[in-house]
């Protein structure tokens, strides 16, 4: 049973900084490539970042570029992603990916003084 599971969201002062984490199960973690999405209220669930299997490319989306950086250690099943110089318009709910079936649960960021 393939399971992701996120953590580290929270509320965060805009400009700080947060570190996501999305633990995965159930499959050969070290094969796939990994992505984080997010969807704001009122909004459709968009690609933030994406990493491949090895770790040696990854995309980001053109709002988040140079702010945020995404990663993984296929030793750990784990993918991260490293939010600095946070802003409102981040406030979303983010989600973990693998391929078009496998999501998971979500975890809230929320960017407010």
């Amino acid at each position: 049973q393939v399971q992701l599971v996120e953590s580290g969201g929270g509320l965060v002062q805009p400009g700080g900084s947060l570190r996501l984490s999305c633990i995965a199960s159930g499959f050969s973690f070290r094969d796939y490539a990994m992505n984080w999405y997010r969807q704001a209220p009122g909004k459709e669930r968009e690609l933030v970042a994406g990493i491949s299997s090895g770790g040696g490319s990854r995309n980001y989306a053109e709002t988040v570029k140079g702010r945020f950086t995404i990663y993984r250690d296929n030793g750990k099943n784990t993918v991260y992603l490293q939010m600095n110089s946070l802003k409102p318009e981040d406030t979303a709910v983010y989600y973990c990916n693998c391929g078009v079936r496998y999501w998971g649960r979500g975890t809230q960021v929320t960017v407010s003084s």
